[in-house]
């Protein structure tokens, strides 16, 4: 399956003559054409990142282009324009875990208003709940703001797992194995308040993930330099440190200095890949990382990137500034000294999604639907299965491999629908589309257990063999949606609508994440 930096992003554009050449020798036409004119669209798009620490917003401009010549084709990004970028706020708090969400709001207000757009003015977003902020109390709070505005957002709380992915999208780090090409390894590692998310890249996939209790935050201080805030995990670097900690109680010179080198060799304990001992095992938020082959380059996001890379120099009332100073120092011997430190596209927005873009396909009429009513589905977060296309597949392989991408796209457990995106190469072989099915279906137990239909998304003609096959053999009276002729990848959220009963297709709407990507490429194949 390809990735989404597969799609052209930000081409020049200055088209003189009705009909020229682009910088491919491609033909072009007059913007103000009316035929040009009916194969683009142009939508104003919000990214919002709500997390435990800092939160901030994002404002483009997206020209969005018919991929093709037939009506049916997708529409994909071809330029997009920052129009404004919102200060960096710190995370606003009542108490301990409660985030102040009036604070928020006035933040969030404002920043529209600097943009100079209005809530009606947005025709897509993505908003993006991380850390604390995902807490059940927090996160109904948070999205009650957008309550009017929620058709228009791709919202998603990100995990562990999903934050570390985002993180190396936005970095650049994934572009830099397109570029770099062949089997070029980028560790990503994203180093925020309260945790650190840690990617593995290859190929233009993230290959593996990992998340650890090591935050600038942890600890913070009021202007008079008082701990007014003290996390559970930061008890436990004191007693590593060999430090008390209080609330209201200051911190020396000394105390930071121990503490942030407690914080910054646990980090490069789970970085090194070696076995790690018991402490260090217990931070860890997700399984360790289990990429053993040689990394090439590593790349820091977060905001404590930020003063890794030396461009933030002020005290924000937390150990930042000290934690970035170390793990600067502390990289050049990374692999033994082997591991070249990149410089990151983005840092502290990386997870910050530009905006959603809305590209349209329409199913062809293979599709099966068990039940009419299922439809309309709305904000469907898109999961892609990868496994070897060999006749010798078994169901267990199919299972493991469903699994693995419910897991990677923190959508296990089923309280959530979720599309999956089988990319299959193998025909419509009736023993292997039942293995196929056989798998799929066990893998989803827990989701159709919990009454969420079971939504298939096939790039080859096989929908309506398969939801037959479910529907008759392995799950009878289950919610089935097989729909297929769809081109879908990770980190896409899709809205099916209603069959169109002339046709028999149904319409899918396909809301892609999309990255802040350098200036002037277009995709990974002008680098």
């Amino acid at each position: 399956m390809d990735n989404l930096q597969d799609q052209p992003l930000d081409l020049h554009e200055g088209h003189e003559d009705e009909f020229g050449e682009d910088e491919d020798g491609g033909m072009v036409m007059d913007e103000e054409h009316p035929m040009w004119r009916s194969e683009r669209i142009t939508l104003t798009s919000v990214g919002i990142d709500v997390g435990s620490s800092t939160s901030h917003l994002i404002f483009s401009r997206l020209t969005l282009r018919r991929q093709g010549i037939a009506l049916s084709s997708r529409f994909v990004v071809v330029n997009r324009e920052i129009i404004h970028e919102s200060p960096i706020l710190l995370t606003p708090y009542i108490d301990k875990t409660t985030i102040d969400t009036a604070k928020l709001g006035e933040f969030i207000e404002q920043s529209y208003r600097n943009a100079g757009v209005t809530p009606s003015d947005i025709d897509t977003g993505a908003l993006i709940v991380t850390g604390e902020a995902t807490k059940k109390k927090n996160a109904e709070a948070i999205s009650a703001l957008f309550s009017a505005q929620a058709g228009k957002f791709v919202c998603a709380t990100a995990g562990h797992n999903l934050e570390a992915i985002l993180a190396s999208y936005g970095s650049g780090a994934v572009h830099m194995t397109y570029h770099e090409g062949g089997d070029f390894t980028v560790m990503n590692v994203d180093v925020g308040g309260g945790t650190s998310k840690i990617a593995i890249v290859r190929g233009g996939r993230v290959i593996d993930t990992c998340a650890v209790e090591v935050g600038a935050r942890l600890v913070a201080m009021d202007e008079d330099g008082k701990i007014n805030r003290l996390e559970d995990t930061a008890l436990k670097f004191a007693k590593m440190a060999g430090i008390d900690l209080k609330l209201g109680a200051t911190m020396s010179d000394d105390d930071k200095d121990k503490f942030t080198t407690a914080l910054c060799d646990s980090l490069f304990e789970v970085l090194e890949r070696g076995k790690l001992s018991a402490r260090v095992e217990d931070l860890l938020l997700t399984p360790n990382i289990e990429f053993a082959d040689p990394v090439n380059a590593v790349m820091f996001s977060g905001g404590v990137s930020e003063y890794v890379y030396g461009y933030e120099k002020r005290n924000l009332g937390d150990l930042g500034g000290q934690l970035g100073r170390k793990v600067r120092e502390r990289v050049n011997k990374l692999g033994g000294g082997s591991i070249p430190l990149r410089p990151a596209e983005v840092r502290i927005r990386a997870t910050v999604i530009g905006a959603s873009q809305y590209t349209v396909q329409v199913s062809g009429n293979t599709i099966y639907l068990s039940h009419p009513e299922l439809l309309p589905l709305r904000n469907l977060q898109v999961v892609t299965p990868q496994f070897e296309q060999q006749e010798s597949i078994t169901a267990g392989d199919i299972k493991a491999a469903v699994e693995k991408a419910l897991q990677r796209g923190d959508a296990i457990g089923g309280d959530r629908a979720a599309a999956l995106a089988i990319h299959w190469e193998l025909g419509p072989s009736y023993p292997l589309i039942r293995i196929l099915a056989e798998g799929l279906v066990s893998a989803m137990k827990d989701h159709v257990d919990q009454g969420q239909p079971l939504v298939l998304v096939f790039d080859a003609d096989i929908a309506k063999l398969m939801g037959n096959i479910i529907e008759r053999e392995l799950i009878p009276g289950a919610g089935i949606i097989s729909i297929d002729g769809i081109d879908l990848k990770d980190f896409d959220f899709i809205d099916i609508g209603q069959e169109l009963p002339d046709a028999k297709a149904v319409p899918v709407v396909i809301k892609s994440l999309i990255f802040r990507h350098s200036e002037h490429g277009r995709g990974h194949a002008q680098h």
